[in-house]
């Protein structure tokens, strides 16, 4: 029958132009995600700095500490996740903003020592390498129009590999390391090249929101492991 109702148009069945304005809508939303996270880390540490230091003390206070925190954040996480693709704009909205919200939180402590330790030199020079890092593996799936969508597989295995590390690393006391973050950084710019792939064939025009989460959480994954490299040296 013709007249069959048809589900949603994927972004790579869109014309060139509605691929543009999607495209430009989901890079602006991680762009002003990441301003909010800048944001959101400026206040925290420059208006209540002590309420900072405190709630560091809080979350490395003993082993299971840090693995509580880690547990809060990947359920936070999956319910900012699932907002963001839900079908009320607001809800999406709302969905972003708690995960840049708990990116801010989790982040709190790295940041704090990085800048105690630098004075911001650190942290410029990381912000600097990921931007490019970024940059490159986003103009490699756009440039060659090749779809990363097979790597699904083996960053679901990874992740599972990781956190089976980063929890026994924190049960029984032993640092992962120098090279366990290279190989995370290897492993968050798999991560930018599928949520590229994604936004390129998977997604709907209408969810740039969600989109945006994705490219937003791997560029944060790829900054607090480059920025653990560079924290190492000192």
């Amino acid at each position: 029958m013709d007249n069959q109702i048809q589900g949603p148009i994927l972004v790579g069945h869109l014309e060139d132009t509605e691929k543009a304005t999607f495209y430009r809508k989901t890079y602006m939303h991680v762009a002003w995600a990441v301003l909010a996270f800048t944001f959101l880390e400026y206040i925290f540490i420059g208006f209540f700095e002590e309420t900072v230091v405190s709630l560091i003390n809080l979350m490395f206070a003993n082993s299971f500490s840090w693995l509580i925190v880690l547990g809060l954040f990947w359920v936070g996480s999956s319910m900012a996740d699932k907002l963001a693709h839900h079908e009320s704009k607001q809800t999406q909205y709302m969905g972003l903003g708690l995960y840049v919200l708990l990116e801010a939180i989790i982040f709190l402590p790295m940041i704090y020592m990085a800048y105690a330790y630098s004075g911001g030199e650190m942290l410029t020079q990381a912000i600097i390498v990921t931007l490019c890092l970024f940059g490159g593996l986003t103009a490699v799936v756009f440039m060659t129009n090749k779809n990363f969508s097979f790597l699904k597989t083996g960053l679901v295995i990874a992740s599972f590999i990781a956190i089976g590390l980063i929890v026994a690393g924190s049960l029984f006391g032993f640092n992962l390391g120098l090279w366990f973050s290279m190989a995370m950084v290897v492993f968050a710019g798999a991560a930018i090249l599928y949520q590229t792939s994604k936004v390129k064939y998977e997604y709907t025009k209408d969810q740039y929101v969600g989109a945006a989460l994705g490219i937003f959480a791997a560029v944060m994954l790829l900054f607090w492991y480059i920025l653990q490299i560079f924290m190492s040296r000192d």
